[in-house]
């Protein structure tokens, strides 16, 4: 996983900044944390949700990006979690834990249907009797690429040191992969060339997931269609499956 946005520290700087808004995706899992006293953070990027819940708990974050980890380690809470370097696909802790999550549509990245098998064995690995997993994926009938067109994804980004930053998104859907192609843009004041990267993300089907969940040995006890615990309907934002194993 070598997305410029996960790995470049030019990139990795606006990642707490563009994702400070809405925190209904923390609270959930927070709660769910509540009951257990493990958790594992799959795809955990700057730590902020397995820093919060480290307190009283054995938190493990697991990222590949080692610029983002370089951030979690020295935020608030971070001495209390353990980090590890590793990809999803293919990480083996020797643990079991109370709760697997991938929040912040982690799952999204892995683009073919092997590497998110492959996800979905890594949970079914690490859950523990009784444990749960939960993770979250944009529903593909929203279509959700199509606001992020540059005109209706411009905004203004508030950077501590840089000054006010102009971003944007551009992005192309594929049909036959079901893969969105979305390119990120910063202009930084003082006349510095645009930082652009290109980055690659699945918009897997309900019923696809489901297949894959049950053949990886994860029964689905809820499907939710938003963090607020709202039931899956086709109009959903979200498909957020919560289980244990089978």
């Amino acid at each position: 996983m070598t997305d410029p946005i996960y790995n470049d520290p030019d990139f990795v700087q606006f990642y707490d900044i563009e994702n400070q808004d809405g925190r209904a995706d923390f609270d959930y899992c927070v709660g769910r944390a509540r009951d257990g006293g493990s958790v594992l953070d799959l795809g955990c990027g700057t730590g902020q949700l397995a820093a919060e819940m480290a307190q009283g708990r054995n938190v493990t974050g697991v990222d590949p990006a080692s610029a983002m980890l370089d951030i979690a380690r020295r935020r608030t809470g971070g001495d209390k979690v353990d980090w590890v370097v590793a990809d999803a696909r293919t990480v083996r802790l020797g643990r079991r834990f109370d709760l697997v999550l991938l929040t912040g549509h982690v799952f999204q990245v892995f683009l073919t249907d092997e590497d998110q098998r492959a996800v979905l064995r890594t949970i079914a690995e690490h859950l523990g009797p009784g444990g749960r997993f939960v993770f979250d994926t944009r529903n593909p009938a929203v279509e959700a690429w199509l606001e992020w067109t540059p005109r209706r994804s411009e905004r203004m980004v508030e950077h501590p040191s840089l000054g006010t930053v102009r971003a944007w998104y551009d992005a192309d859907w594929d049909a036959a992969s079901a893969v969105v192609t979305y390119s990120t843009f910063y202009e930084i004041p003082g006349g510095r060339p645009i930082l652009g990267a290109e980055s690659k993300i699945a918009f897997p089907k309900r019923e696809d997931l489901a297949g894959m969940l049950d053949d990886a040995g994860l029964l689905v006890e809820q499907w939710l269609g938003d963090w607020q615990g709202e039931p899956y309907a086709d109009t959903s934002p979200e498909i957020i499956p919560i289980g244990r194993l089978r």
